[in-house]
């Protein structure tokens, strides 16, 4: 009889083996070990032998029933990005590929495909589709736009789903966010700290995100005196659109900003050249403030003061509250720190 392999440690008999058991012992990782159980095609030979007699050795007992669930997923997740909100849907921010980048990790972890923003799902219908026709198990949507309605219906099919936007109790989904309200009245305390009266907001308010940015503005304001908040609500979210607008807005006012708050550092950006190329001058002329704080706010010139989210650790958080709702849990939405970052403007 061949000696017994040194490396293979057979558990106590009052212990259930489970799979990572499996796993560390044989040396591969727990999706290695579910391919192998699930009897995927994408396994070695010789590391399906070598699986399979490990879980022969301890005892593992495969559940059946969980088994049969594995096989009807998808083992894909559909990652819905907001295109409507940008110009021939052409989005350029960085922010989303930051936060696309930490949902790509943490998929790959779990062996799971990502399908980005299939086409359809501008209605209930579409992400039901998906849904039944196995095409996704789950979705995770970033940004709600001002889709928020419709995900609220979404949510009511019982689509697993999970969204990166404002999270309110009320909308009955989960939610990943930054405290948009705090964003806001951040910005508006250090206005009201550089003396700053004539404040201009940038942004679409239609957007649950953006509308709780602005009331946490207004909140600020109303503890200064005289202050005046003008709003330039822009038709897209693309760079040139608010270069555009913020340039439109600033030939046509009699009475120029000394305050800037944005809905995104892109858009403060925007600002920053549609109001130099009228003489208009950050810091000098006016403060501005940004949101997200993408790596290229730091290096811009003049560089941006934003309002800063944990971006490196939302993707994964998303995942993980999604691979929750999937496993039959009920998550809760989850409110990530939000802090001002001062810099030169």
């Amino acid at each position: 009889m061949a000696a017994r392999n040194s490396d293979t440690t057979t558990m106590p008999r009052t212990t259930r083996p489970t799979m990572d058991d499996v796993a560390r012992i044989a040396k591969v990782s727990k999706p290695t070990v579910s391919r192998v159980l699930s009897g995927s095609p994408l396994v070695s030979a010789e590391t399906r032998e070598r699986v399979l007699a490990v879980a022969r050795e301890q005892g593992y007992a495969l559940n059946r029933h969980a088994q049969k669930l594995r096989r009807e997923r998808a083992n894909a997740i559909a990652v819905v990005l907001d295109f409507g909100s940008h110009r021939q849907g052409a989005i350029g921010d960085p922010f989303i590929f930051e936060l696309l980048a930490g949902i790509s990790e943490a998929l790959s972890v779990r062996d799971l495909d990502l399908l980005l923003s299939p086409s359809g799902l501008d209605t209930v219908e579409g992400f039901v589709d998906l849904h039944r026709s196995r095409g996704a198990d789950g979705f995770i949507v970033l940004g709600q736009g001002a889709r928020d309605a419709l995900l609220r219906k979404v949510a009511r099919k019982d689509i697993p789903m999970v969204v990166w936007g404002a999270v309110s109790d009320a909308s009955g989904y989960c939610a990943v966010g930054s405290d948009n309200f705090l964003g806001g009245r951040l910005a508006g305390e250090r206005f009201l700290s550089f003396g700053r009266r004539r404040w201009l907001f940038v942004g679409n308010r239609q957007h649950e995100e953006i509308r709780l940015r602005f009331e946490g503005l207004q909140a600020a304001a109303r503890t200064g005196q005289n202050i005046e908040i003008e709003v330039l609500s822009i038709e897209s979210m693309a760079f040139s659109a608010v270069h555009d607008q913020a340039h439109a807005y600033l030939k046509a006012c009699t009475e120029r900003p000394d305050a800037v708050f944005t809905f995104s550092d892109t858009a403060a950006m925007a600002v920053i050249g549609a109001f130099n190329a009228e003489g208009h001058l950050t810091p000098r002329d006016y403060s501005l403030i940004g949101y997200n704080d993408i790596p290229p706010a730091a290096h811009f010139t003049p560089s941006i003061t934003t309002i800063a989210q944990q971006t490196g650790v939302a993707g994964a958080l998303l995942v993980e509250k999604l691979m929750q709702t999937l496993d039959g849990g009920r998550p809760r939405s989850a409110m990530l720190p939000t802090r001002l970052v001062a810099r030169q403007t």
